[in-house]
């Protein structure tokens, strides 16, 4: 008889909830030719991960997540396990812990090395070599010996003594076919639309004429959340649906242009540049997604009315449809844009409207948030299908419906919010520099390490705002940036930057004090829109830009403007 011995000193029976489970990755290249998959849990996203897909809804232990201080109260140790296609790989998992002064640099890392057949590795709290710096849980990394691999994460933590977790929830397979499904869709429609345009665009297309379907927005519209990021976006999905409707020719083109954390402030400044590029390109359906990231719209909708105008105004006369995006805690600005839709009769999808109130139907649901978001603010696969199909609804619903006669979007009429940035135009060191008169100063260099975005069905990135003015302390002491110009509003676009030596500076007007430029106050690589100008009437200006003086904090970057004649 066979003596089974019992294992050494036996790990107990952990209580555990997951925050990641089962989540479709796909690594991008990395600076060394390998590949790299970012899940960033900073600012709520680890609390809402807890809460969507561990079910954890004690707010004491959500409360415990905030800080890498009560992270070590909480969590015993991490689980990870990965699933690849080749089960005899490694994998690198690293989850870094942000730092109070370094941010990216001051923090503890936990690392493990992850066998690819989803075999579960645990790191160890009490093996870490924790900082004084450790501020937040901030990011994790999976890193691959190649890129554009597709994997499966699972995280869970294991608590320590003292705490308890919720059961963890099981889902059933959503089925895109089902009448269920179709009927959440249906809700989607806030406005079907004049369908003059649109229902050009589609005999446009079916006479073999070229069509070009492009999009604007922020991270959702780049893909964040979709694996791969270029073929399982939304906006590829949506294209798709929309080219098959219209005959499924190759006469049908895609342009995507949608980047991260970035409000329609930025999007009316870069429209010319990303989306018409120059004048090369004309839309024939434009889709706008700005309704999760319009909070920082420093005008309220302004800007995001104004780069609707702007489309419906061009020669090509573009079917322009809004897209209401929503975030994991139900935010979206929709109440405050959908009035633009229904000034200007624009076909208007809300994802909201679709999946929100079934999320708390328990029980006639038809997916949960953990299938719906990928984190707290980017949808799934599944979730950027969704939201593909609530806009190809549109085009379906407008093909039954058949062409209005006429149509006719009144822009000498009244704007629902403001039309201040109508013929906004981008300023940087390549283009348009003959509008103003400008004195560089010590901003004589060109920063390359920018917020960088997969454009169209790239993987690749491409650097936002390239042409840019930066000034390094350590090389220049003429700290000032000015520019005389005739405006009657102006934007600049600075970098955000969580680095050390990111510094502040400060934006005069005409002799006045206008405001603080801070890149800390959003602290990561990201493109800023800020008014330093906003007048009823043109006039010329004089405009400063005086770095604050400081040993450490001694670069700052400014990458463009936006200009209103």
């Amino acid at each position: 008889m066979e003596i089974v011995k019992a294992p050494t000193d036996p790990e107990k029976d952990r209580p555990y909830f997951y925050v990641i489970k089962d989540k479709e990755i796909f690594t991008a290249e990395d600076e060394n030719g390998k590949g790299v998959s970012y899940l960033y849990q900073s600012d709520g996203r680890l609390i809402s991960s807890a809460s969507f897909t561990g079910n954890v809804t004690d707010e004491a232990t959500l409360k415990l997540m905030e800080t890498v201080e009560g992270f070590r109260k909480l969590v015993h140790s991490v689980g990870v396990s990965i699933e690849m296609e080749d089960k005899d790989k490694t994998v690198e998992f690293v989850f870094q812990m942000y730092g109070k002064k370094d941010l990216y640099g001051g923090g503890a890392n936990l690392k493990a090395t992850v066998n690819t057949n989803s075999k579960e590795e645990r790191i160890y709290m009490s093996d870490i070599e924790w900082t004084d710096d450790d501020d937040v849980p901030g990011q994790i990394r999976i890193h691959t010996d190649a890129p554009e691999q597709k994997a499966y994460l699972s995280v869970r933590f294991f608590l320590n003594d003292g705490y308890t977790a919720p059961p963890q929830l099981e889902e059933k397979p959503v089925d895109t076919n089902s009448k269920e499904y179709k009927e959440m869709i249906d809700r989607s429609l806030v406005n079907l639309g004049n369908t003059k345009r649109i229902l050009a665009v589609v005999e446009k297309a079916k006479r073999g004429e070229d069509v070009n379907i492009c999009y604007i927005g922020g991270s959702i519209t780049q893909g964040a959340g979709a694996t791969p990021i270029n073929t399982e976006c939304y906006a590829y999905k949506s294209f798709l649906g929309f080219k098959k409707l219209m005959g499924d020719g190759e006469n049908i083109h895609y342009l995507k242009a949608g980047v991260g954390g970035t409000p329609s402030e930025l999007g009316m400044c870069r429209f010319e540049r990303d989306v018409l590029c120059y004048g090369k390109v004309m839309p024939d359906i434009l889709v706008v997604e700005f309704a999760v990231n319009d909070e920082g719209d420093e005008t309220k909708g302004d800007c995001y009315e104004s780069l609707v105008r702007r489309a419906l105004s061009l020669p090509s006369n573009p079917a322009v449809l809004l897209m209401f995006s929503v975030f994991a805690d139900d935010y979206n600005l929709q109440d405050r844009l959908s009035p633009v839709g229904f000034r200007y009769d624009l076909g208007m999808a809300s994802v909201k409207d679709a999946v929100t109130p079934q999320f708390y139907d328990r029980d006639n649901r038809i997916l949960t948030k953990h299938q719906y978001f990928y984190d707290m603010f980017h949808p799934t696969n599944l979730g950027h299908t969704i939201m593909a199909d609530c806009l190809i609804n549109i085009m379906k619903n407008a093909i039954e419906k058949g062409a209005d006669a006429s149509y006719d979007p009144k822009l000498a009429d009244a704007p629902a919010i403001g039309n201040t940035f109508d013929n906004v135009f981008l300023l940087d060191k390549k283009d348009n520099t003959d509008a103003a008169t400008i004195d560089a100063g010590g901003f004589t260099e060109t920063d390359t390490v920018l917020q960088s975005v997969e454009m169209n069905m790239d993987l690749h990135l491409t650097p936002e705002f390239p042409y840019n003015w930066m000034y390094d302390g350590s090389k220049s002491d003429n700290n000032v940036f000015t520019i005389d110009i005739d405006c009657k509003a102006l934007v600049v676009i600075m970098k955000d930057s969580g680095e050390v030596d990111a510094a502040t500076a400060k934006a005069y007007v005409d002799g006045k004090f206008i405001r603080d430029l801070d890149p800390y106050v959003n602290r990561w690589c990201h493109c800023n829109p800020l008014i330093l100008i906003d007048e009823k009437t043109s006039g010329t200006h004089h405009v400063e830009i005086r770095v604050d003086k400081d040993d450490v904090r001694n670069k700052f970057t400014i990458l463009g403007f936006g200009v209103v004649k």
